[in-house]
């Protein structure tokens, strides 16, 4: 593996990552890509807006209700069921009747809203489900997470994959290397699968050893190595900065990290008593 002037904490200190042959410090004699893939802006679903809850159920279910009362109350306190259709809207199965809820226009098709004008508890429960994450949003549809199968929103008109939230990584977000503990920044998603990104030594992602256990059909991240430290007149934080070249990681390596934990006080050195080896680059 081949590595910019500057060697510090900034680069790979325990050579397992791949480097990023698009990066723009390195020498664009060797590492200029053409890509016929997705550009930046089209590369991958777009982000859910939150985590959706766990299972697939579409049954009947219920919602904590003490200290509700009228329509509210029983929007939380009685069993329905919720289907989102294709066109948007939803379908409400309540005792056996079916209504369809407009969320947008807050309008039913049950009486309570048809005929006196009420924002009813059919509305309400869409609403209720939107906002735990049993249903996708107006405009929304549900995927298949490309890493591990799980439940992702994504804009009804978005291609490419998608990915849930714990596998799905903003530009500027913290996370570590599962492999090494070390610390990085999210720089960007790459468009590309682990089978088909290819770094500066010409090998795809996919085939370095380190990244034997993740998935060859999974997205790919760009993201640099963090040069953590203590910030001056501010005890006990630490300035992140991330300098130096690019590095690839399929979606899973990565793990986010909370800014405020200990993971941020991790150490980006290398790894006490580990052989650093150019062999082991992946």
């Amino acid at each position: 593996m081949t590595h910019p002037a500057h060697t510090s904490a900034s680069t790979d200190p325990d050579r397992t990552a791949a480097p990023d042959r698009s990066d723009s410090d390195s020498d664009p004699s060797t590492d200029r890509i053409v890509s016929d893939g997705p550009t930046t802006t089209d590369r991958h679903e777009s982000r859910p807006r939150r985590p959706p809850a766990r299972g697939r159920d579409h049954g009947d279910r219920t919602f904590p209700a003490e200290g509700y009362d009228g329509r509210a109350y029983r929007a939380r306190a009685e069993p329905m069921a919720v289907w989102p259709l294709r066109d948007g809207r939803y379908l409400v199965a309540r005792e056996g009747r079916t209504y369809v809820v407009n969320a947008e226009r807050a309008a039913c098709t049950c009486p309570d809203s048809a005929i006196r004008g009420a924002r009813c508890k059919h509305v309400r429960r869409v609403a209720l489900e939107v906002e735990a994450g049993v249903i996708p949003a107006p405009g929304e549809r549900e995927r298949p997470c490309a890493v591990c199968g799980g439940r992702a929103f994504v804009d009804a008109d978005a291609q490419g994959p998608a990915l849930c939230v714990r596998h799905d990584h903003d530009p500027g977000t913290l996370v570590t290397d599962r492999e090494t503990g070390t610390l990085l920044v999210v720089v960007d998603a790459t468009g590309r699968r682990a089978d088909d990104a290819r770094t500066t030594e010409g090998r795809l992602v996919a085939d370095y050893e380190t990244n034997a256990a993740y998935g060859r059909h999974e997205p790919v991240f760009a993201a640099r190595y963090v040069d953590a430290r203590p910030a001056g007149g501010s005890r006990g934080r630490r300035s992140t900065a991330a300098t130096g070249r690019r590095y690839l990681f399929p979606a899973s390596r990565l793990r986010p990290v909370d800014v405020d934990s200990s993971a941020t006080d991790r150490s980006t050195g290398p790894t006490p008593n580990r052989q650093a080896s150019p062999a082991r680059a992946g």
